[in-house]
């Protein structure tokens, strides 16, 4: 069996710091939901993949999240062979990662039916959303978006639905946050708390995208309007936060979701300084995390205030 916590440090740069602080049954949950969206991720990205080839392997992921457990195990291991025949990326992390589809399909066992449908639903939603955006990009699978809608709505699939699923999932783990006005106030930021993280890498990213055919700053839209999104969503997520450990949500949910926001909230900061490009230095992202930890220690404000 994989080696899911190596795998996921191999594949994720600021989940691989969060995950870990989640408690069971919550942190393998949301593990295998991580996966199963870089999956998707993978062959949405996969620059050296046509568009037509892309879509395939969104549609015969889209089949695997399906289906009943005993028919995924041997189609994800003849699908895994050919994901890693194909090499759709260069990334050994994601490499990896298509070699283990089978064993992340198989933990998808270890965990209750109600949350294995949650994690699916979800997975699905995005996959889905993911070929949408496949299918709209040129036969070379180059993809670009022509306004700020189209930007939205591209966060929304990739992220915002994150937001929802780890809100289903909260909500599922800790029964304290089915208070009526605790899960509706998460729900009504769980969206935006996604699609800031989202933004962020958007903005932080934009030439690497480029280089691989993929615009997703939409040319006629003035940056400061994508800023000032980017900014009202994280003012969003702070809330989400706060909501939560307001709340009452165990500590690890607190640590999970504030980690990200706080370092988007610091590489927007950058971003608005300095350009396309910035990023935080693993120092200060290691400072953050024990500033963090300190604060839920002495029993203060998680994120403070946007």
């Amino acid at each position: 069996m994989t080696d899911l916590p190596g795998l996921l440090d191999r594949t994720s740069r600021t989940f691989a710091l969060s995950i870990p602080r989640l408690p069971e049954p919550t942190r393998l949950a949301t593990t295998l939901a991580y996966l199963l969206f870089r999956l998707a991720d993978t062959f949405e990205d996969a620059a050296v993949w046509p568009r037509a080839r892309r879509a395939e392997a969104l549609t015969d992921l889209l089949a695997l999240l399906a289906d009943s457990p005993v028919a995924t195990r041997a189609r994800t291991a003849e699908l895994s062979q050919r994901w890693c025949a194909g090499r759709p990326t260069e990334h050994v992390g994601y490499l990896d990662l298509l070699a283990a589809a089978p064993d992340v399909f198989a933990a998808l066992d270890e965990l209750s039916a109600s949350a294995r449908a949650i994690v699916l639903h979800h997975a699905r939603r995005t996959a889905d959303g993911m070929r949408g955006f496949v299918e709209r990009s040129d036969e070379h699978g180059s993809l670009q978006l022509a306004t700020l809608d189209d930007l939205q709505e591209y966060c929304y699939v990739v992220a915002g639905i994150v937001g929802e699923m780890l809100t289903d999932l909260f909500v599922h783990d800790a029964p304290a946050l089915a208070a009526p006005a605790v899960e509706g106030a998460l729900r009504a930021d769980a969206r935006a708390f996604g699609e800031g993280l989202q933004l962020v890498n958007i903005l932080k990213d934009a030439a690497d995208d480029a280089h691989d055919g993929r615009t997703y700053l939409p040319p006629d839209t003035d940056r400061a309007a994508v800023l000032a999104l980017a900014r009202s969503n994280l003012r969003a997520a702070n809330r989400y936060v706060i909501t939560l450990q307001s709340a009452g949500a165990p500590r690890g949910f607190v640590e999970f979701t504030a980690l990200p926001v706080l370092l988007a909230r610091e590489t927007l900061d950058q971003l608005e300084r300095d350009g396309a490009g910035a990023k935080l230095p693993r120092a200060r992202v290691l400072t953050l995390a024990t500033e963090l930890d300190q604060r839920l220690d002495e029993g203060v404000a998680a994120v403070g205030s946007a």
